[in-house]
């Protein structure tokens, strides 16, 4: 059980917005390559400004922005005859890139560091990876098994509010964050031990 089982609820929000996009001629490549772009904007805004703690409000809105956009590019690529390869290695690169460039920030916020973030990127990298080889090899389609997307962009979100209301983090968000590592460690294990029992 994950924040991504509450999916199909979201997508029935949002079919209003996604019928009226697909009849104004929007892609969902081109929602895919905006959402990515803003993310890499602001997380490289952040991490330059990382001291003006304030600006991380920006963050958990911009996250819940980006689930949106990430249902909405899905929604018009299987519901408006929109598939094709070239969206699918959009997908799976672009929310990549903007997983970590919203994540980086925080390699710039004392006590976490650069060693610690860049390991929380570099595993939520892998549970992606991980996640798109069970579509690759057959195996039951694409995994999202455990500590996935939404439940990281949350978790994040929590962070940059306790960051921009008290203006610092304590040693409990460090204890948190090897905490998370530890969770993407066993997501990778999780999600590879599934996709071969469904192989």
């Amino acid at each position: 059980m994950n924040l991504y089982s509450l999916k199909p609820h979201f997508q029935n929000i949002l079919r209003p917005i996604v019928r009226r996009l697909a009849a104004r001629g929007i892609t969902a490549n081109q929602v895919t390559l905006f959402a990515c772009g803003i993310s890499l904007l602001l997380g490289g805004v952040l991490a330059l400004m990382a001291q003006y703690s304030v600006l991380f409000w920006l963050l958990p809105i911009w996250l819940f922005v980006r689930m949106a956009l990430n249902a909405i590019d899905g929604m018009l690529a299987r519901e408006f005859g929109q598939q094709s390869a070239l969206g699918g290695y959009l997908n799976e690169i672009t929310d990549i890139a903007a997983d970590a460039a919203l994540y980086l920030p925080f390699a710039f916020v004392v006590p976490l560091s650069g060693l610690q973030i860049g390991l929380f990127i570099w595993l939520a990298a892998m549970t992606e990876t991980i996640g798109a080889l069970g579509q690759v090899h057959g195996q039951n389609g694409r995994r999202y098994d455990g500590f996935g997307k939404s439940d990281r962009a949350f978790f994040i979100g929590v962070l940059a509010v306790w960051y921009a209301v008290f203006g610092s983090l304590n040693i409990w968000w460090d204890i948190a964050m090897w905490l998370a590592c530890v969770a993407l460690l066993w997501t990778c294990w999780l999600r590879i031990q599934k996709g071969l029992k469904a192989a």
